[in-house]
């Protein structure tokens, strides 16, 4: 899981592995996405966790609450916390670093 490297280029992918029993994260998310003709990596989605997370606790594979990580193999070290309340709505969670700021007037 860790070692993937995707040649292709145009290619949209996630990618979920799961920890041994006993670790601090549940689950590894990549998520690899094309920019400019390459394959690039995303260091945390949570759009991707939001997802993976309702499609796989609907499907009883994945129990919350659980923390995901993401980032590893690119040098990052992401952690996603993944909650579900009990009207079964899924949150997603956890630090971020603002990278830019600014506002939209539509």
């Amino acid at each position: 899981m860790l070692a993937i490297k995707p040649q292709k280029t145009n290619l949209t992918l996630g990618v979920i592995g799961a920890y041994p029993a006993g670790s601090r994260f549940a689950y590894e998310v990549r998520a690899f996405y094309s920019s400019g003709g390459v394959t690039v990596e995303d260091p945390v989605t949570g759009s991707l966790h939001a997802s993976m997370a309702q499609w796989l606790i609907g499907a009883g594979r994945f129990v919350p609450p659980y923390l995901a990580s993401q980032g590893i193999a690119m040098g990052h070290a992401g952690e996603v916390h993944v909650l579900m309340d009990e009207s079964k709505q899924v949150w997603i969670g956890g630090e971020v670093t603002a990278c830019i700021q600014g506002t939209v007037e539509i």
